[in-house]
């Protein structure tokens, strides 16, 4: 039974690193026609579950990212000597730019008031679709690899990290559609989860350029504002 407070710890964590990617999930399926937002959301978990597997199973690949590639010189790096560039490194900056790029151009999308779903946006039902896929996939590994990493410093058991992995998933599963649709019914709680995103974004690029960040303060920040927008959303008139 020693496992059992590891799986629950594990577990936890899991499912509150999730959150981002459940609101960024909802958001990317939210540019598809509405028939196929569900499928969208449901293939997009599995991808998220199949990539932290496959990270798990690749443990000597994941500690061999932190070998340097190249270093930047001090001028750019801002310190006082090279910063060291590992290809972990270059995964957090690549990812954090995405989502900083990807979250600006959503919330341009969303104050132009072009519907989602319209033709001008989406040219045809496959192409978009899997252009979706595509960008769930890549948004996966990045949100994947820091809580693979975490996931093995925690608990030492492969069996227990893939249970709690596959526990996270279902659980994403069941509430990714009464996010998605909540998102969708408040636009501005949609603005509001795009600047988190771009919070994060900026977060990861300064992970992956060396400046650390206490997560606390983001965290903060994000329920702070959550708050408020709660607040908001209940003395507005309907």
């Amino acid at each position: 039974m020693e496992w059992i407070v590891p799986l629950v710890t594990l577990t936890g964590m899991e499912v509150v690193l999730g959150i981002d990617n459940i609101i960024f999930l909802a958001i990317l399926a939210g540019r598809l026609p509405k028939e196929q937002r569900g499928y969208a959301r449901q293939i997009g978990l599995v991808l998220a579950l199949g990539t932290r597997l496959l990270l798990l199973f690749s443990i000597a690949w994941i500690l061999s990212l932190h070998q340097i590639i190249f270093t930047l010189p001090d001028w750019i790096a801002k310190t006082e000597e090279a910063r060291e560039i590992s290809w972990k490194d270059l995964i957090l900056i690549a990812g954090g730019l995405f989502l900083i790029a990807k979250s600006t151009f959503e919330i341009h999308h969303k104050l132009e008031g072009i519907p989602d779903g319209h033709p001008e946006q989406t040219p045809g039902k496959k192409s978009g679709f899997l252009m979706v896929l595509v960008q769930i996939a890549i948004l996966d590994i990045v949100f994947s690899l820091d809580s693979v990493i975490t996931a093995v410093g925690m608990v030492q058991e492969i069996g227990v990290i893939i249970t709690a992995m596959i526990i996270t998933v279902l659980v994403m599963m069941i509430f990714a559609g009464p996010v998605s649709n909540f998102v969708e019914r408040h636009p501005t709680l949609k603005v509001l989860a795009l600047s988190f995103l771009i919070l994060i974004g900026v977060f990861l690029v300064a992970e992956g350029m060396g400046q650390h960040i206490d997560k606390a303060y983001i965290y903060f920040a994000m329920g702070f504002s959550f708050i408020v927008e709660m607040i908001n959303l209940r003395v507005r008139p309907s």
